[in-house]
């Protein structure tokens, strides 16, 4: 179509068939749309004082999208003028009609009493208006055209309205022959055609400058906040390179092909648009007018700097680390210090095997209070000091109305008080972050925020509701998920990961193990390292023991070079599992203590208590209940606060096994007193149990109550405790019953 649109308009941006670097050197040129809006501004004029205060507004708020975005087939012009103001839609296409089916003369008339609209002592359009700039350009547009070039212009206004008028015939026969039913079916598939648009856009030809700057902006906003309105990436893409063909150095366009590589993950298509784009920064001269004489070297440092964070992205981290000493290299000589910061920053992230990443943490947080760049701040760090940085940097976001930052740093408090333990904080967080309001501004019908930080947000709050056995509130939450972060989205791997553990996690609580480990390969895709560590559990499961502890060193190992200490602290946990139920329960206990020292050198509050009550349980095995019992109330309190629904029923039933195993010494009165308390206490883990469907520790909690209510002669309750028993046990596959020899 581009090159129909060159025969048929007087185009600025071709000479001798040759086009220009700078085609934006002339704003805008006249074309069948525009004369078609030119037209709706002249009868707008004319009936000013005929129509409703509502339809005015209704005309004022369509005009703007009309004058700024690109061109469109006058079906669709006609029906958006229709639903603002029926009779001014009739009253264009009539003045339309007249123009295209009359002579080359009344096009000329139009255009000369277009001027008179800004005559008079009280003008009708004002020069400095939207609308008058947007006449004045149409007007010195048209005065600019030869004769050969107006005739080409006239004849493509016919076209355009003939095509209009075949569009409508067809559609009334459709009208015509289709009956009620059919009339259904139709509707249906004119909704689904609507994507199509992006199609007729691509057939307008090349943008105007202020076209093309609309667009991008456009999409690059609807990228940020709510992806699913923006074109699809290949739609996108196909526009992207329509306007770089005739404008290769239009270094915006370059940026937005480079957001929208990202979109799909294509790293190549992503580097050569990010180059292309510092390339043409430096090549138009932009920086440097910006910037002075440092406007050069700044692009090239920023590039770099912004290669780097793109290898890093993709995971890519040795070319990351070149691309980096290249950006620091140039900044040390520019003397910039906030390149510099930035740098430091990604440093720390690229290099930990080699620096004290404490000292380089507490460096880069330092040096950017100092410079104004709040950054964020990763776990390693005591809790007290790490929120003090956040608070901090919580301080420059807020002064300066930072809302993106804003947003990031209250979903990392979010993930941080996870991390610690603190669930009833993370939830609050989660709120705090969903119940905001964007500080910026954005179009009707735009999703305020559709960033990553809200995908994090919604994707934690997701797993907290599974955790506590609100599997349908947890449904809807990542519903929610998909539709606002499609399966195409650049967000959309956080929640399918969340997706994936949650359907792991239900598999597992419900001993479908088939069905988790079909899961796994799901899990591993998104992350290796989770997928390797749910593969270990389910081999576990599975009493495949050898294979699990192989995995898991192999695990623990990885996790130990990359300093994953929340995953170390787990393998740590499920190894000493391992030991137990290989009976050999000395060698667990190093293994719990490590464990404990790294929980607590790091602040991890609920992974030490579940430790601690790792820690008991070996205790009741060694045979010493009174010292289990005695420790579990340093760590029961934490796991019933802030602990999953699984983690609770588990811990209530050891304290109900320490509490049987310890009655044994006690008097007569005392013991059945005793084994009272364990019954209140195995009846609270049943409950926790039955809240999220794990069928195999109520088939242990079951048998476990039937032989103390036997043991204290209630036979009732003993009976009814065995009866349930047997329907689980036969529904179960018969794995005998693990009252010792498994805490979980």
């Amino acid at each position: 179509m581009a090159s129909v649109h060159e025969s048929l308009y007087f185009n600025p941006m071709m000479t001798n068939g040759v086009v220009h670097a700078n085609v934006f050197g002339i704003k805008d040129w006249v074309t069948p749309y525009k004369m078609a809006l030119l037209v709706l501004l002249s009868e707008l004029g004319r009936a000013s004082s005929q129509l409703g205060l509502l339809e005015r507004r209704r005309l004022n708020r369509l005009l703007l999208p009309l004058l700024q975005g690109p061109d469109m087939p006058l079906s669709r012009l006609r029906k958006a003028i229709e639903e603002s103001c029926p009779q001014l839609a009739s009253s264009v296409h009539i003045r339309l009609k007249l123009m295209a089916e009359g002579e080359l003369k009344d096009m000329e008339q139009f255009f000369d009493d277009l001027s008179d609209s800004f005559t008079g002592t009280e003008p009708e359009v004002h020069k400095t208006s939207v609308v008058g700039l947007f006449l004045r350009h149409m007007i010195l547009a048209y005065n600019k055209l030869s004769f050969s070039q107006v005739y080409k212009l006239y004849t493509a206004l016919q076209q355009y309205f003939q095509n209009d008028e075949k569009k409508c015939e067809i559609d009334k026969n459709d009208e015509e022959l289709t009956n009620t039913e059919e009339m259904e079916g139709k509707m249906e598939k004119e909704e689904l055609d609507e994507p199509l648009r992006e199609e007729e856009m691509s057939c307008s030809g090349p943008l105007s400058q202020k076209q093309a700057e609309y667009f991008l902006s456009q999409q690059a906003s609807l990228l940020k906040n709510d992806e699913t309105k923006a074109l699809t990436p290949a739609s996108l893409q196909k526009e992207l390179n329509n306007l770089l063909k005739f404008n290769p150095d239009f270094a915006e366009a370059h940026y937005l092909s480079y957001l929208n590589s990202l979109r799909v993950q294509d790293v190549f298509s992503s580097t050569h648009s990010l180059l292309h784009y510092f390339d043409r920064l430096i090549l138009t001269g932009a920086e440097s007018k910006s910037n002075g004489d440092e406007g050069y070297g700044r692009s090239l440092r920023y590039a770099a700097l912004n290669l780097a964070a793109l290898h890093c992205r993709f995971g890519h981290y040795q070319q990351a680390e070149l691309a980096l000493q290249e950006a620091i290299r140039i900044a040390q000589e520019s003397n910039d210090h906030v390149c510099l910061q930035h740098c430091l920053s990604w440093l720390y992230i690229l290099e930990q095997k080699i620096f004290d990443s404490c000292v380089l943490l507490e460096h880069s947080v330092n040096k950017s209070l100092h410079f104004g760049l709040p950054q964020r701040a990763f776990a390693g760090k005591a809790a007290n000091k790490l929120m003090d940085a956040l608070k901090d940097s919580d301080l420059l976001h807020w002064k300066h109305s930072l809302s993106e930052l804003i947003d990031i740093s209250i979903a990392q408090k979010t993930a941080i008080w996870r991390l610690y333990g603190r669930s009833t904080m993370a939830l609050q967080q989660a709120q705090t972050l969903l119940s905001m309001n964007s500080l910026e501004a954005v179009s009707v019908g735009v999703q305020q925020n559709n960033t990553e930080s809200f995908a994090v947000v919604l994707c934690h709050l997701a797993e907290l509701h599974a955790e506590q056995g609100y599997f349908a509130a947890a449904s809807e939450i990542l519903k929610h998920l998909k539709e606002r972060f499609p399966p195409n989205s650049q967000h959309a791997q956080l929640w399918m990961l969340f997706d994936q553990k949650i359907q792991f996690e239900r598999a597992m609580n419900d001993g479908r193990y088939h069905i988790a480990d079909s899961l796994v390969s799901g899990i591993t895709a998104l992350n290796s390292i989770e997928g390797v560590y749910r593969k270990a559990i389910v081999l576990k499961a599975q009493n495949q023991m050898s294979e699990a502890h192989k995995l898991l060193q192999k695990l623990l190992i990885h996790c130990q070079k990359i300093k994953n200490t929340e995953m170390v602290i787990s393998v740590l946990l499920s190894i000493a599992e391992l030991y137990w139920r290989s009976s050999c329960h000395t060698i667990a206990l190093p293994v719990l203590l490590q464990a404990l020292a790294l929980s607590r050198e790091y602040s991890l509050q609920y992974l030490a208590s579940e430790t601690v009550l790792n820690l008991a349980f070996s205790q009741l095995i060694l045979g010493i209940p009174e010292q289990a019992l005695n420790i579990l109330h340093m760590a029961i309190e934490p796991v019933l606060a802030h602990g999953a629904v699984l983690d609770k029923g588990c811990a209530m039933f050891l304290v109900a096994k320490c509490q049987v195993a310890s009655a044994a010494s006690y008097t007569p009165e005392k013991k059945v007193e005793a084994l009272e308390s364990a019954i209140l206490n195995l009846n609270e883990a049943k409950t926790y149990f039955a809240k999220v469907d794990c069928k195999e520790q109520l088939r242990d909690v079951l048998y476990f109550q039937a032989r103390l209510f036997h043991t204290l002669g209630k036979t009732q309750e003993r009976n009814k405790c065995a009866m349930l028993f047997r329907q689980l046990h036969q529904d179960l596959p018969a794995h005998g019953v693990p009252l010792i020899n498994a805490f979980k």
